[in-house]
């Protein structure tokens, strides 16, 4: 997910340089605006601890001077860095498996059969971090059409942060990170190889990678640029980091770009809420269907 911030503490003797309360409310702000993410001054160490990082490799020497920055036309391309800094990527292979159970029970199996009637499917892994869920879907829609990239289905793979989208396209993940995919499917859809050291990684297919679109987006964007409409949205863990008011906008997005009878999958600590309430009936744990 992505949006969420990074919780990280701070490394004792990493920097003198200082983070006032000033200028991690004009921090706030701009996460505010430019993502609706809400940003309490109990996070001022993580924040120091993210940003000192931008600011060394840019050789300023104070925050208020990186706010300026970011702050001016010029400082465009380092508000997306600081958007990048504080964003997390928390992921991994088949996250919450009872979605992935719903999923294969409940959502694929009347959408293959539309698929295979000519229909288009499209599927939106939203906050995707680095593609991690993304394959997981893909992984499974294959295992019940290995055929899949003959028909119209497309996955979307979305996250805020351009260098987790571009690590998603490359699908490159080491041995540890791939113990969460099934082995069976870890054979079947990874390639491995080792790098010069000897340490071994997995590669996703190519019949993978083509069944998915990684797109660099913000949520909280006054315009998406999707034009029609998907029968499943995943998006987990995400949505909780928003402030409240962006929560209720971004369910009732999702509503309105979510197929009559479509399903939307949440994370475990979130819940919907506004208006987008009434617009779904509960299909299993954090699982909804959009009303008819």
């Amino acid at each position: 997910m992505s949006a969420a911030l990074k919780i990280e503490s701070l490394a004792p003797g990493s920097t003198k340089t200082v983070l006032t309360s000033h200028d991690l409310a004009r921090i706030a702000k701009i996460m505010d605006s430019d993502a609706g993410i809400y940003l309490s001054g109990e996070k001022s160490s993580l924040v120091h601890s993210r940003l000192v990082k931008r600011l060394r490799i840019l050789q300023l020497n104070s925050f208020s001077t990186y706010c300026d920055l970011v702050e001016s036309e010029a400082g465009k391309g380092e508000r997306k860095e600081l958007l990048n800094a504080l964003t997390t990527n928390l992921t991994r292979f088949f996250r919450e498996p009872h979605h992935f159970e719903h999923l294969i029970q409940t959502s694929l199996p009347p959408l293959i059969a539309r698929a295979k009637a000519g229909e288009k499917i499209r599927i939106w892994s939203a906050g995707s971090s680095n593609g991690q869920e993304a394959y997981s879907i893909a992984a499974v829609l294959l295992s019940l059409l290995p055929n899949a990239e003959n028909y119209d289905i497309k996955i979307l793979a979305s996250d805020i942060d351009r260098n987790m989208v571009l690590q998603a396209r490359k699908g490159i993940y080491t041995e540890v990170l791939m113990q969460k995919m099934p082995q069976k499917l870890r054979e079947k859809h990874f390639d491995s190889f080792d790098d010069a050291s000897g340490k071994k990684f997995y590669c996703a297919s190519t019949q993978m990678k083509n069944l998915i679109a990684f797109r660099e987006l913000n949520l909280n964007a006054d315009i998406w640029p999707m034009k029609g409409k998907f029968q499943t949205i995943f998006c987990r863990n995400t949505v909780i980091y928003f402030n409240e008011g962006t929560q209720k906008t971004i369910w009732m997005r999702y509503k309105n770009i979510l197929e009559k009878g479509g399903y939307l999958y949440i994370g475990h600590s979130e819940r919907l809420s506004g208006s987008a309430v009434s617009k779904f009936t509960k299909s299993g744990i954090t699982t909804y269907k959009l009303k008819d």
